[in-house]
């Protein structure tokens, strides 16, 4: 059993990481959201990506259909959950769609935090696909950068003034104190990401080891 939660990127299907192919390829079935209720895909850009990166790659599989309204709504996210594990009873491993990046603003971790609360096994058998966002296609597009130097950039909702947020920092020095660094919600240490010293903390390290380190203050 595996569940592979897929960012497809930005609506350019070339966008996709080559990761994010493999895992399609290697499903018996793909789940692709749909906001019309009688399942069809008339108007979804993510079936589009999915249809011709099979294709242009030359596989074909089935397409599990899940409706989704985005009301924001719990029993949305349970109806797709529960398609999930329908299927399971078919095929050993699914792929889920998303369009952009699993970690922005994306339905994948709602779903995710109900699988978490409900089968463990699953949970545990779901790996996460990050993909190419439109914050960055657009930087691309214009050739500017959305941070350069000791700069910043910031992600905010338009309708709402007063959110809560997840706090990224990195670029730091090997040797420095992070006691600057207030974690005001679960803070990770993560160094060295995809090499081979490779090393992810659920918490803030005291001082810099690695160049490559990241430490994310995760919203909760």
């Amino acid at each position: 059993m595996k569940l592979y939660m897929v960012s497809l990127g930005p609506g350019d299907y070339e966008l996709i990481t080559v990761k994010a192919l493999k895992a399609l390829k290697q499903s018996d079935a793909i789940c692709i959201p749909t906001k019309s209720a009688d399942n069809s895909f008339v108007r979804s850009m993510t079936y589009k990506i999915v249809k011709k990166l099979m294709d242009e790659f030359g596989f074909d599989k089935p397409i599990i259909p899940m409706y989704s309204p985005m009301k924001f709504q719990k029993e949305d996210w349970q109806r797709q959950v529960d398609i999930i594990y329908n299927s399971f009873n078919e095929y050993k491993t699914l792929s889920f769609v998303t369009l952009g990046d699993s970690a922005v603003y994306s339905t994948v971790y709602y779903l995710l935090d109900l699988i978490k609360e409900q089968n463990i096994t699953i949970y545990k058998q779901c790996e996460v696909i990050p993909g190419v966002t439109s914050f960055s296609h657009a930087s691309a597009k214009v050739k500017k950068p959305l941070c350069v130097g000791d700069s910043s950039f910031l992600i905010r909702p338009l309708h709402k003034k007063k959110v809560p947020f997840t706090t990224v920092y990195m670029r730091p020095k090997i040797g420095m104190s992070t006691e600057n660094i207030k974690n005001k919600n679960l803070i990770y240490t993560f160094e060295n990401l995809n090499y081979k010293e490779e090393q992810i903390l659920d918490y803030k390290k005291q001082k810099v080891d690695k160049y490559m380190t990241l430490f994310i203050d995760f919203l909760q």
